[in-house]
C-alpha cells in the first residue's frame, strides 16, 4: 500500500468525527427492491439515532477514550488522577454497573413515532465492543452473567427497542461497528509487549491470518444473529469504515451483506466511508454538505454537544434543530438526530421538550417536509426549497426570534406560479413575479408577532 494511500485512510476519522463518501463513490444498486427501498429511505427525513451503552454513565465520549492514538481529543474529559492502562480496565469494567433500571422502550416509540421520527438508528455495538442484545458470541454483552441488568424483562435491549419502535411503524437502522476493541480476535493480547492501542488490530492480519479470520467469523455470525433473531431490519448501518480491504482489514463484509439478504432481500448497507456497492447511503457525521448531493445519504448531528449521554449538556434549540432539518432536506437528505440516552435509562427532560417541540412544528408543516425531493435552487441564504411532484414549497428560516417579519418575503425561484398559500395559515397570497423569483405579501396575522416564527413555509402551485 502506498504512502498516500495509508495518510488517506489515516484522516477518515479526525478527532472521533467521519469523513464522508463523495457522489463519485456511490454504485447504483441494480436490485430493483434495494432502489424502491432507496426511494423509500428518501421518503422518511427525520431518523431518531441513539448511542447508548456502559459508557453513558462517565459521560464521556463513547469507546475513543481506549485509544491511545486519539488519547489528545478522546480523553481530555477524563479530570481524575488515572493512568491510561487503568482507565481501559475500568471502561472495560462498566458493563458490571450498567443497570437502566428505568428504561421502558414503548415510551421512547411513542414519543417518536408522535413527533414526526420515521425511523430509529441503534447502535448495538460500539468500537468497545459492548453488545446491547443476546449475543453468543461473547459475555461482554448487556444480557451477559456480569452486567446487573441481565436479569431484567428488558434485558434484550436491541429486542425491545426494535419491536417497540417497529409496532409504531417506524423503520429499524442497526448500528453496528465493524471494529471491536474487546475481542481477543481484534485487540489480540499479549501479540506484542506494550503495543499502543489504535483504532485497529494489534497485529497484522496479513502475518497472523489465523487469528484474522476468527475475527470475521465473528463478526458474520453477530452481523448474522441481528439479521435472523431481531424481525425485519431497513438499514445495517456500519461504523468503522477503516475495517476494509483497502487496510489489510477485510472482513469480506459483502459475503455478510449477501447472506443477510438472503433473509432480508430489502436490507440497505452503510458501509459508511468506504464507498462501493454496499455503502447505499452516504452519510455525513456533525456536517453538512455545502451542496445538494444527488444520491441517497443522512447526516448524523447531535442533539447535545457529543453522541453520548453528557451531563449537564448543552442542547440545541428547537428553532436551530428544524433548521438543520430544513437545509437537509433541501439538500437532498435525511436527519439522523442523535439523542444519548441516560444511564438509567430515561430521555433527559430536555431532550424530550425538544423532540416536543420539533413534533409540535412538524404536525403544521410536515407536508414540506415528508415524501420531498431537491428542488433548484435548493438554498439561497435564508430561503429553502423542497418539491412533491408539482408543489414546491418554499422556507423561509428566521435565524432568531428577535428578527423583523417583513411584510414581504422574496423567493429566489423560477418556477411557473398560480398560486401561493401559507402552510398552517392563510391560502391564496397575494405575490408579484420579478426578475430573479416571486416577491409574496404576508398577511396581516403574521406580521409583529411575539418573537419571529422559526419559518413561514408557502406552499406554490
Amino acid at each position: 500500500m502506498s504512502e498516500k494511500k495509508l495518510l488517506e485512510d489515516e484522516d477518515v476519522v479526525e478527532q472521533g468525527v467521519h469523513n464522508y463518501s463523495s457522489e463519485d463513490q456511490w454504485v447504483k444498486p441494480e436490485d430493483p427492491l434495494l432502489l424502491e427501498r432507496l426511494e423509500w429511505f428518501k421518503d422518511q427525513k427525520l431518523g431518531l439515532m441513539m448511542h447508548w451503552g456502559p459508557y453513558s454513565q462517565l459521560g464521556l465520549v463513547e469507546s475513543w477514550a481506549l485509544s491511545d492514538v486519539d488519547e489528545e481529543w478522546s480523553r481530555n474529559e477524563i479530570d481524575w488522577d488515572i493512568d491510561a492502562e487503568e482507565l481501559k480496565r475500568e471502561y472495560f469494567d462498566l458493563n458490571k454497573t450498567f443497570n437502566p433500571l428505568r428504561f421502558q422502550p414503548e415510551l421512547w416509540a411513542e414519543l417518536a413515532a408522535d413527533n414526526g421520527f420515521k425511523y430509529l438508528n441503534f447502535t448495538t455495538k460500539h468500537h468497545d465492543g459492548f453488545c446491547m442484545w443476546d449475543t453468543r458470541t461473547t459475555d461482554y454483552r448487556i444480557t451477559g452473567p456480569d452486567c446487573p441488568f441481565h436479569t431484567h424483562k428488558y434485558a434484550d435491549i436491541t429486542k425491545q427497542l426494535f419491536n417497540a419502535f417497529r409496532a409504531k411503524g417506524l423503520g429499524i437502522s442497526a448500528y453496528f461497528s465493524k471494529a471491536d476493541w474487546h475481542t481477543p480476535y481484534y485487540w489480540a493480547p499479549g501479540m506484542k509487549p506494550g503495543t499502543t492501542t489504535s483504532r485497529g488490530p494489534t497485529y497484522d492480519p496479513k502475518e497472523y491470518p489465523w487469528l484474522w479470520e476468527q475475527f470475521v467469523q465473528f463478526t458474520h455470525e453477530q452481523i448474522m444473529e441481528l439479521m435472523t433473531n431481531y424481525g425485519r431490519i431497513d438499514v445495517l448501518w456500519l461504523d468503522a469504515g477503516w475495517v476494509n480491504d483497502y487496510r489489510d482489514q477485510n472482513i469480506r463484509l459483502g459475503e455478510a451483506v449477501e447472506k443477510a439478504r438472503k433473509i432480508q432481500p430489502w436490507l440497505l448497507s452503510a458501509d459508511r466511508t468506504v464507498g462501493g456497492p454496499y455503502e447505499n447511503l452516504i452519510t455525513p457525521e456533525q456536517t453538512l454538505p455545502e451542496r445538494a448531493l444527488q444520491v441517497p445519504w443522512e447526516s448524523c448531528i447531535t442533539m447535545g454537544s457529543a453522541f453520548s449521554f453528557r451531563y449537564e449538556d448543552h442542547y440545541k434549540s428547537v428553532r436551530q434543530l428544524i433548521h438543520l432539518l430544513v437545509e437537509i432536506v433541501a439538500k437532498g437528505g435525511n436527519l439522523a438526530l442523535n439523542v444519548g440516552p441516560q444511564p438509567d435509562g430515561r430521555i433527559s427532560r430536555t431532550a424530550i421538550s425538544r423532540i416536543q417541540g420539533m413534533g409540535a412544528w412538524l404536525k403544521v408543516h410536515g407536508e414540506a417536509i415528508y415524501g420531498t425531493r431537491i428542488c433548484e435552487p435548493c438554498s439561497a441564504g435564508q430561503v429553502h426549497f423542497t418539491r412533491k411532484d408539482d408543489t414546491v414549497y418554499a422556507f423561509r428560516l428566521y435565524e432568531n426570534e428577535l428578527e423583523a417579519v417583513q411584510k414581504e418575503i422574496h423567493l429566489p425561484m423560477q418556477e411557473a406560479v398560480s398560486r401561493v398559500d401559507l402552510v398552517g395559515g392563510q391560502e391564496g397570497l397575494e405575490y408579484r413575479v420579478t426578475e430573479n423569483g416571486i416577491t409574496v405579501r404576508l398577511p396581516d396575522a403574521e406580521l409583529h408577532p411575539p418573537e419571529a416564527p422559526i419559518a413561514h413555509v408557502f406552499r406554490l402551485t
